[in-house]
């Protein structure tokens, strides 16, 4: 389920989905708001995994989610600010530690493949990785001037 970090998820999207398991949709939703307090602001992917009528909600942020995160921008209102630019500066240290956490959900072989996907959203989300645009990095990578570690 795609929720907003701290806010209550849509009812209205919850109860087909819990509903034929005999769930309450309106206590999923305070779970999820609960859970994704930390994420304020930002979509995250939200997991629920229901064993024995109890629903438990694991917090699933994309590669994109993080990325802003670490930008340690303020929350925004959604509803009355939009179209926002992203127009930080990460470090290539913080970039690697997202990928670690995303290596388990990409496709990628290696953890260099997972930097360059990284990379690749931090092109599309708009920021900068030690004041270099993103597409320049990974072209220092490929040509092998900049080491990924290994592990």
């Amino acid at each position: 389920v795609r929720a907003v970090g701290g806010e209550m998820a849509a009812t209205a999207s919850l109860a087909p989905k819990v509903g034929p398991l005999g769930l309450n949709a309106k206590k999923i939703g305070e779970d999820i708001m609960k859970n994704t307090k930390d994420w304020k602001g930002l979509k995250v992917t939200c997991k629920l995994v229901v064993k024995n009528r109890v629903a438990t909600c694991f917090v699933t942020p994309s590669v994109a989610s993080r990325l802003i995160r670490a930008l340690k921008e303020p929350p925004r209102d959604r509803k009355k600010v939009k179209n926002i630019k992203h127009s930080g500066n990460i470090t290539f240290n913080e970039v690697v530690k997202i990928a670690r956490e995303a290596q388990a959900k990409s496709m990628a072989a290696s953890l260099q493949g997972v930097v360059l996907e990284c990379l690749g959203t931090a092109v599309s989300v708009g920021c900068t990785i030690d004041g270099e645009h993103p597409a320049t990095i990974q072209a220092q990578i490929k040509a092998g001037r900049l080491k990924c570690p290994e592990k």
